[in-house]
């Protein structure tokens, strides 16, 4: 081999390696109708960032300060660390802030799952909605007809499961049913990345499709999903992202801001059904809740525009 190989070959390896970033982290999500806007103002970013993280922070002081409850980051720090980067990765993918949380909580510090789903729920009430809000704001691309399809069979899964399933199951199957949503996840990323360069669509194509079966298939992906979601916390985000991405071909960079919306839609849901409709959610998630607000705020909005 002579020395002139070397060059070439690091090149080529430096080349995978920045198209990959490029690709996941570097490119942005598709702008659609926020496009135009987006070019006319260069703050339009930021300012889709900052608008909610603003508005839960004056929300956020003015409970920490008449309640004094500061004192809670002494023994529950650790959850405000693993939401900076949960909050990320909630934005910036189809997996929404309980995918860290939830095992964290559960796996790593011995909280009962129960707790965990709930603090799922709440934190992602404040960070998926304000990521939701980035989208809209920032007229990220999203697939219309998969958001409205699943989020209404989410809404049924989500409360079922909360009622009938979720209750019937033990500790250890939650546990179970978490790491099996999540292989499930990581199946169809494999899968999906085997063919490089695939032709992808930014929406369904013969939308509704004979027997109506494409809009059966979101209402089943969201019902599925809602089940997942009142078990962990998590789960519609997965379901959505894998039907679009896999069944209907749809490109990640519509997919994953889709399936951020979605969570935020069926997180709400499970968190107003366990509040208001089943005697309220653990009160130890309460205060994660209040140790993790001011930064998930910030990092899943940032998230859902890388």
């Amino acid at each position: 081999m002579s020395d002139s190989d070397t060059p070439t070959r690091g090149m080529k390896n430096t080349g995978s390696v920045n198209s990959f970033f490029a690709k996941y982290f570097l490119d942005g999500q598709l702008l659609g109708e926020g496009k135009d806007s987006a070019a006319a103002d260069p703050y339009r970013r930021l300012k889709g960032v900052l608008a909610p993280a603003i508005f839960f922070h004056l929300i956020w002081w003015s409970y920490m300060i008449k309640h004094e409850h500061f004192g809670l980051f002494e023994d529950k720090w650790y959850m405000t660390v693993t939401m900076i980067f949960g909050s990320m990765i909630a934005g910036a993918t189809s997996e929404g802030g309980a995918s860290v949380a939830f095992p964290v909580m559960t796996l790593a510090f011995d909280i009962t799952p129960v707790v965990a789903r709930d603090f799922s729920f709440m934190i992602q009430s404040c960070g998926m909605t304000a990521a939701m809000f980035t989208i809209f704001y920032m007229g990220v691309r999203i697939e219309e007809r998969s958001f409205t399809y699943c989020s209404f069979g989410g809404l049924f899964g989500m409360i079922i499961g909360l009622e009938e399933i979720a209750p019937r199951m033990t500790p250890p199957q939650k546990k179970i049913g978490f790491v099996s949503i999540w292989f499930a996840f990581a199946f169809s990323l494999f899968w999906l990345n085997r063919n490089i360069g695939r032709h992808v669509h930014l929406e369904i194509q013969n939308f509704p499709g004979m027997y109506y079966w494409r809009a059966l298939s979101l209402l089943a992906a969201g019902f599925i999903g809602g089940i997942f979601s009142s078990v962990a916390g998590s789960g519609i985000d997965i379901c959505s992202f894998a039907t679009l991405t896999l069944l209907f071909r749809i490109s990640e960079k519509v997919a994953t801001p889709t399936s951020v919306c979605l969570m935020a839609i069926n997180t709400c849901i499970g968190f107003g059904w366990r509040q208001f409709y089943m005697g309220g959610v653990a009160p130890e998630s309460w205060e994660f809740l209040a140790v993790c607000v001011p930064v998930v705020v910030f990092g899943a909005p940032f998230g859902s525009v890388l």
